[in-house]
């Protein structure tokens, strides 16, 4: 049997990890402590995957460069303090990818954290050398921009045709669509499924371990 797919890349935040509420919780701590008015809760949750200070720009755009980098900060030391134990896997994340790797899949992450949260929270969960490749947003172009893709398929030697992208946010869809690859929406995350929808996603799932089963079904004869 040959599967459809080669290479399986995934979003952090939201998509493999339940931190969406401390991420909440951390934008409308800096906003306090930089003295702004609070975003809603779904303005906050429809920037996840962006760079932080795309982020913090696109949440408060009259703020200059200067005020970003205060906030930023803020953020930081905020979502440190929340995260001092790190954000549980989803149920069935930590299976499910322990049988795609035995499937023979390649395994990345591409992410919109910076590459030293990104590094703490897979140390934390003893994957610091489990996937193939891992990019976050301070080391390359930020999402929806395809470079994240593009690069990791390159270390990997593989095709758009053949690569997945899963995620929960918009800018992952987005990002898949701007590299020429399918992408997988996951309804648990940032965005609910109806919105994401809109982006063409070639599945969308309610629980990560909908996903196996999903690839299953692709697998054709070789």
């Amino acid at each position: 049997m040959q599967a459809d797919y080669s290479l399986l890349i995934f979003d952090w935040d939201g998509t493999l990890c339940d931190s969406i509420g401390r991420i909440v919780e951390a934008m409308h701590a800096a906003a306090a402590l930089s003295g702004y008015p609070p975003c809603s809760d779904e303005a906050v949750k429809g920037i996840i995957g962006l760079a932080l200070s795309e982020a913090i720009g696109v949440l408060y755009p009259q703020l200059d460069e200067a005020q970003v980098l205060a906030m930023r900060a803020h953020y930081a030391d905020a979502y440190m303090a929340l995260d001092a134990t790190p954000s549980a896997l989803f149920p069935g994340v930590r299976e499910a990818l322990l049988g795609f790797r035995e499937q023979g899949y390649r395994l990345a992450v591409a992410t919109g954290k910076a590459r030293r949260g990104l590094d703490r929270v897979l140390k934390a969960h003893g994957w610091e050398d489990f996937f193939d490749i891992t990019r976050a947003a301070d080391e390359t172009r930020g999402k929806p921009h395809p470079l994240m893709l593009e690069q990791i398929m390159s270390h990997c030697g593989a095709v758009p045709e053949r690569s997945l992208m899963v995620g929960d946010a918009s800018f992952d869809l987005l990002m898949a669509r701007n590299a020429g690859m399918h992408s997988v929406a996951v309804g648990y995350g940032a965005l609910p499924l109806h919105v994401l929808r809109q982006y063409e996603p070639q599945v969308c799932i309610e629980s990560f371990d909908q996903l196996p089963a999903w690839l299953d079904s692709r697998r054709v004869s070789a």
